[in-house]
């Protein structure tokens, strides 16, 4: 059941954890102290943590039906604890702290009983991970009885960043620019490979965030970085990616704008429905697919915020956090 949608998050872990590499091997080149490094991080974790927050509270405000956990509240985790383990550890520390990581977690959700329950459960809401959320999770769940960026699964999901640190060591070392794409392709190969395999005892789960899934989608990543290595800097084929370019100089802005705008294309009445409810009513009334019509939706609400990460981008407006 993995689809494309099921990459993105993921991805972006990955990246944050390549990122992380690079950029704090610079400034440590340059002289920053480590203290100095370790107040922003904490800072920018705690921001972004707030932001997540903030949007779990929206439209209502309800303090006393908080969701603590969130998507940005997870990126925020990750960027904290890989930041952490990269400026203390090497790349022979975070490949063990990520493989053990992932095996401590497969024997948990795979042999250890949900209690109440009795047996070892997979299923939504009755899973390991959905008791340790209903026990020390505080507020409303996603889901009511389980959510994905629960407690116990954010332990994988860190190691979805450690993977990119692991990776961004790779881009560091001095090789010849074709000998790191093609260790990025073996290596992603050799993931995807692995993960699939695994996933024969733990399924490559999106919701569980499982071990088997930080395999396969960090392989993915790590091809899809190659391949894009390959292309735009060592082919020098840059047509194309100035979108990408755009989107990715207010990344979590523009994620926080689609979040807030959502409200107005789904919950927002506009007489009898939502805008969301008019356009597939209208367009499914005159013959197309369903599914067509959604992806159509999706298109254009993913334009409408290209057109503000554009405006931002022209006026020179980075919003960073």
């Amino acid at each position: 059941g993995l689809t494309p949608t099921d990459l993105i998050f993921p991805f972006f872990l990955f990246i944050v954890g390549v990122s992380i590499a690079l950029s704090y091997t610079k400034l440590l080149e340059k002289g920053t102290s480590k203290n100095e490094l370790y107040k922003k991080i904490i800072f920018r974790s705690l921001k972004i943590f707030a932001v997540g927050v903030f949007l779990s509270m929206l439209p209502s405000f309800d303090i006393f039906n908080i969701r603590i956990t969130g998507v940005l509240q997870r990126i925020s985790i990750v960027f904290l604890v890989c930041s952490f383990i990269f400026l203390n550890t090497s790349f022979k520390v975070q490949a063990w702290l990520g493989g053990v990581t992932l095996i401590l977690y497969w024997l948990a959700m795979t042999l250890i009983p949900t209690p109440g329950v009795g047996q070892v459960m997979l299923e939504r809401g009755v899973n390991l991970a959905a008791w340790v959320d209903s026990v020390l999770l505080p507020g409303r769940m996603w889901e009511g009885t389980w959510d994905p960026e629960g407690i116990l699964s954010t332990f994988p999901s860190i190691v979805s960043g450690i993977t990119g640190l692991l990776v961004g060591h790779l881009l560091l070392q001095k090789r010849e620019s074709k000998e790191k794409v093609i260790l990025l392709m073996v290596t992603g190969l050799v993931a995807v490979a692995a993960g699939y395999l695994w996933s024969l005892t733990f399924p490559v789960n999106k919701n569980l965030w499982s071990s088997s899934y930080v395999l396969v989608t960090s392989g993915l990543a790590s091809l899809w970085l190659g391949a894009m290595y390959y292309i735009v800097d060592i082919r020098k084929h840059t047509s194309g990616t100035r979108p990408g370019i755009i989107f990715g100089s207010n990344a979590i802005a523009i994620y926080f704008l689609s979040d807030v705008i959502s409200y107005l294309f789904y919950l927002v009445p506009f007489g009898s429905a939502a805008l969301n409810e008019h356009f597939m009513a209208t367009f499914t009334g005159i013959g197309l697919a369903p599914k067509l019509v959604s992806l159509l939706y999706a298109i254009i609400f993913v334009c409408i915020n290209f057109g503000i990460a554009y405006f931002l981008y022209k006026k020179k407006v980075f919003i960073k956090l």
